[in-house]
């Protein structure tokens, strides 16, 4: 299954106590995914202390999935998608018989493909910093029908690149909801963030 989610909002080690705000205020700018990564403290709290609070038509997911493990705490948690940093196809499998959606990382066109055959919803290019948007372009030629998600280097400069290169997606952290802001705790900037971020998606219907 498909996720249709252009951005997706990689929170990591993100004050437990802000996250509720951090959540209302990003879903109430126009995101539609968060990821909390499961080595943030008090990860899986998280996730299923506010699963209860997310508005329709938006997703809370948990990223940083790297084995099977972690993946099973995940959905016991409630996460409603899965992200991995790595392929690793006992997550997937899990996944899939679980119906919920994981976005396999991957890199390699082994890997991309490895991935996606074994029922990811979504392929992670990670780390994306080192390669470019060109990567995508170029992993695009044999893998036209794998929707890629570029993720690691994504940020207001080349968000449109990545798109015009490809990419289904992009997942993003703090050039998405600004360093700054979430150490401050400043809501009004992070909104700020957030909104100027999203404007630059084209595939993004606000």
């Amino acid at each position: 299954m498909e996720l249709d989610v252009p951005v997706i909002g990689i929170l990591r080690g993100v004050d437990s106590g802000f996250f509720r705000k951090v959540m209302d205020a990003s879903f109430d700018s126009g995101l539609q995914a968060i990821e909390i990564t499961m080595n943030t403290d008090q990860a899986l709290e998280i996730v299923s202390s506010n699963r209860a609070s997310v508005p329709p038509g938006k997703l809370l997911g948990m990223g940083t999935v790297r084995n099977l493990a972690e993946a099973k705490k995940a959905v016991e948690a409630g996460a409603m998608f899965l992200v991995t940093p790595n392929t690793d196809t006992a997550v997937i499998d899990y996944a899939v018989s679980k119906s919920v959606p994981v976005i396999a990382g991957a890199l390699t066109p082994t890997e991309v493909y490895t991935a996606w055959s074994a029922g990811a919803a979504m392929v992670k290019v990670f780390p994306c910093r080192a390669f470019g948007p060109e990567y995508i372009r170029e992993l695009r030629g044999p893998f036209d029908h794998i929707p890629l998600v570029a993720v690691g280097g994504v940020d207001l400069k080349n968000i449109r690149e990545f798109f015009t290169a490809g990419a289904r997606a992009v997942g993003a952290s703090t050039s998405l909801f600004g360093r700054k802001a979430l150490i401050e705790h400043d809501l009004e900037e992070l909104v700020r963030n957030v909104k100027k971020f999203i404007a630059l998606c084209p595939d993004l219907k606000k």
